[in-house]
This record gives structure tokens, C-alpha cells and sequence, in this order.
């Protein structure tokens, strides 16, 4: 096998590899066999016809490029730890020359790992530490905050026969119209059609302004048409600043009754002896979470100063593919909103590509930043055993309530990659801090 290597800007090389025609053949001649598995050839078992039968039915074309496929997989990988090259991405592969009986040419473009001149990271992250339990303080403000939400969050509702007032919970059923025609396909929070038995908090604000201001006053059984002028900004551009007829039937009236803050209402939460141990305990988890927040922040400051003071040559292929992980993340964060993306950039007027054009700046930023701690790894020494990275991967499984119909969905090689990466980002973390 013969190599030729070629250093190309942007962190590519451009490997031509060739084949002797001894070694081209047994890849000739292993495609034979695995399409001669899938062809039937009258008098011989699948598998067992001549090469030359086989070549016949299905056609030299077809083998030639079964074999190249075979020769391109298998060598491509052997050539890159041979020559110690660290490929990134998905290269591209060009034949060059192609016969039976002469030598296999193919050609390779990929993007390689650049040379990094890493910043003294060891320095960057000794000259600030993440605050210890000790130095982080709880304003008892927060502690009382906490607890009214704890309170407001088992508000019990207790249906009642009075006209609604701010903070009832209600159920309505309504029809919204523009210009007499029933509105349809409307927006979150609710669908602007239609709707039966909607529950609603008045004075919450989920809904078009100014509509639970309508339902004040109004009794079960009872009946209001009203008309609302839609915000300039909201979300259904075919809706903002327009006028909307509503229809509307009250169901039902909620008063809300709310538990004292006292030493019952702890004891009622499970494992409280009085309302003194509740606030132990809710001030315990705000430190632990001011403890998190702030090891965050000084994560993210130090990863970025060290990235700031290194220096390298980003290869086009991360920045690309650092954009399409911001894109399925954006399009999963808007499914779980209930948005569909193509909805979504028809709404703001904009192209997917428009969008990636926003967010190439912080692509490159993620794309610096994996480098940086893929070196500091290399550096230190850190690695991921396969164990390691089946555990973590069954703790997520046990999340999973259906994991097989999942497991269908997955590419599982994908995920021990993904799994395996996150674990050696974190103990590379875990290294900056202790240094």
C-alpha cells in the first residue's frame, strides 16, 4: 500500500492511497462473495458460484463498486493510525482509478484536529476558585421566598357559587372569531378555535391580554361576547394587532384556600417535625444550588479565559457541525413548547440559514471550547473507560420507562461516543478545580 499525504489549510489533509492489484483483489473477490449471498444462480447454493457466474449477473459496475466500498472502509482507518492522523468529520472520498486486475486509487479530504498552542491552563485556574458552602450566604428573603412558593404550589381549589374574582381558577368553555370566520390553528397558549372546559387562573396572564379580565364577574352558568385587539408582537403573525370576537360560557368558579405557614403545614409535607425544620431544610438546598450555580459560572469563565489566551486553527467541519447540534437543540426546545420549527421561522420571517448565520459566533465559541478541553485531557491524561461509560449509560436508561422502543430510535455507538465525552469534560473540570 502506497500514501501519499498532503497538508491542505483550515486543519485538512488530503491522503492518496493505492492499492497493489494482489490487495485490491481479495477486496474484488470478498464482494463477490457477499453479493453472491444475494443473487440466486440456478445449480450452486447461495454464495458458492463462480466468481465469474456472479460477476455476470450482476454486473461488473455493481461489483467494482461493492469492492471499493469494501477497500475504502477497511484501509481508511489502517492508513490514519499508521500515520498517527487525527480525523475529524465525515471525509470525502474520490476514486481515482478503478479495474480489475490493476491497482485500487482513491483519494481522501478530511479535516484533522489543529495544533493547538494551549494557554497556561494550570495558572488561569488557580487564580480564582468557585466559592465553598461556607462563603455562600442565604438571605432569609429567599428562604421566606421559597416557602410561599412551597404554599402557593398546594393551593387547594374549592368550587363555589359567586361571581370570579383575581386568583379563582375557572373553566370555560369559548369560540373565537375574526371577521365572523372561526379562528383556526392558533397559537400557544391555547388554541384560538374552539375550546371546552379550558381551565384558566385569573390574573396569571397565560392568555391574550385583557381576556381573564373579561371572565371577572362572570358566574357559573353564565354567558359574555367581548372583543380583544390582539398584541403587535404575538406569535400568529396573521393575528397580531388584529380585533377578535369572543364568545364565552363560565362552567366553573374556584376559590383557591391556602395552608398556613405554621408547623402543620410542614408536618404535612412528610418528614417535618415543625416549620423550623422546613427552613433548615429549604436553606440547606439553596446553598446546594447557589453551590451549583456559582461552580457553573466558574466553569464557564475559566473555560473561556483559557480558550481567550490559546491559540488555534478551527476547522470549518467543527464549526458546521456545532451548528447542527444548535439547531436540533433550538427545534427540540421549541417541540417541547409545542412549536414546530418551520412554524417557528415563518412566524419571524427568517431562513434556517439566516438563523445559522446568528449563531456562528457561538459555534466557533463551542467549537474552541471542545478543543480546549479535548488538550487539557490529552494533558493530563484523562480518559473515559468503556465501564465508566456503560454505567453512566444505564443511569440514563433507567429514565427511559420504554427504553427497548427508545433503544430503536438510538444509535447506541453514537451514545457511548456522546456519554464517553461528557464524562472526560467532566473530570477535566473536576481537574481545574483541584489544581
Amino acid at each position: 500500500m502506497k500514501t501519499e499525504i498532503k497538508n491542505l489549510p483550515k486543519s485538512e489533509v488530503e491522503i492518496l492511497i493505492e492499492l497493489d492489484p494482489i490487495a485490491w483483489g481479495k477486496f474484488v473477490d470478498e464482494a463477490t462473495r457477499e453479493l453472491g449471498r444475494e443473487v440466486k444462480i440456478e445449480g450452486f447454493r447461495p454464495g458458492m458460484a463462480p466468481k465469474e457466474m456472479v460477476e455476470q449477473k450482476i454486473g461488473q459496475g455493481r461489483l467494482l463498486e461493492a469492492a471499493a466500498d469494501l477497500a475504502v472502509r477497511r484501509t481508511y482507518p489502517k492508513v490514519l493510525e499508521q500515520k498517527n492522523i487525527d480525523a475529524i468529520g465525515r471525509p470525502e472520498v474520490q476514486v481515482l482509478k478503478v479495474a480489475i486486475g490493476n491497482p485500487f486509487e482513491f483519494k481522501i479530504k478530511t479535516a484533522v484536529l489543529p495544533p493547538i498552542k494551549l494557554a497556561d491552563y494550570k495558572k488561569i485556574a488557580q487564580a480564582d476558585k468557585p466559592k465553598t458552602k461556607d462563603q455562600l450566604k442565604v438571605e432569609e428573603k429567599e428562604i421566606q421566598d421559597s416557602l410561599n412558593w412551597l404554599q402557593k404550589s398546594r393551593t387547594k381549589y374549592i368550587t363555589v357559587v359567586r361571581p370570579a374574582q383575581p386568583g379563582d381558577r375557572v373553566e370555560i368553555d369559548f369560540t373565537a372569531r375574526q371577521e365572523g370566520k372561526t379562528i383556526e390553528n392558533g397559537e400557544s397558549p391555547a388554541k384560538l378555535d374552539e375550546s371546552k372546559n379550558h381551565p384558566l387562573l385569573i390574573g396569571e396572564g397565560k392568555f391574550v391580554p385583557g381576556f381573564e379580565d373579561q371572565l371577572i364577574g362572570l358566574k357559573e352558568g353564565g354567558n359574555k361576547n367581548f372583543s380583544l385587539i390582539f398584541p403587535d408582537d404575538f406569535a400568529s403573525k396573521n393575528l397580531a394587532g388584529k380585533l377578535v370576537d369572543f364568545t364565552v360560557k363560565m362552567n366553573l368558579v374556584q376559590e383557591p384556600q391556602m395552608s398556613e405557614l405554621n408547623d402543620e403545614f410542614a408536618k404535612s409535607l412528610g418528614k417535618f417535625e415543625n416549620l423550623e425544620a422546613l427552613k433548615k431544610n429549604v436553606k440547606e438546598g439553596l446553598i446546594i444550588e447557589k453551590e451549583r450555580q456559582d461552580k457553573e459560572a466558574w466553569r464557564a469563565k475559566v473555560l473561556q479565559a483559557i480558550v481567550k489566551k490559546s491559540e488555534m486553527e478551527l476547522p470549518e467541519i467543527m464549526v458546521q457541525a456545532e451548528l447542527h447540534k444548535m439547531e436540533d437543540e433550538f427545534k427540540a426546545n421549541l417541540t417541547q413548547m409545542g412549536l414546530a420549527y418551520e412554524e417557528y421561522l415563518k412566524n419571524i420571517k427568517k431562513t434556517g440559514e439566516e438563523m445559522k448565520k446568528e449563531w456562528l459566533f457561538k459555534a466557533k465559541e463551542r467549537a474552541q471550547a471542545g478543543l480546549v478541553l479535548q488538550q487539557i485531557a490529552e494533558a493530563e491524561k484523562i480518559v473515559v473507560a468503556d465501564l465508566e461509560a456503560e454505567e453512566e449509560m444505564n443511569h440514563i436508561i433507567k429514565h427511559y420507562p420504554d427504553w427497548e422502543a427508545v433503544k430503536a430510535k438510538i444509535d447506541m455507538a453514537q451514545l457511548m461516543e456522546y456519554t464517553k465525552g461528557r464524562l472526560k469534560n467532566e473530570k477535566v473540570f473536576e481537574a481545574l478545580e483541584k489544581m
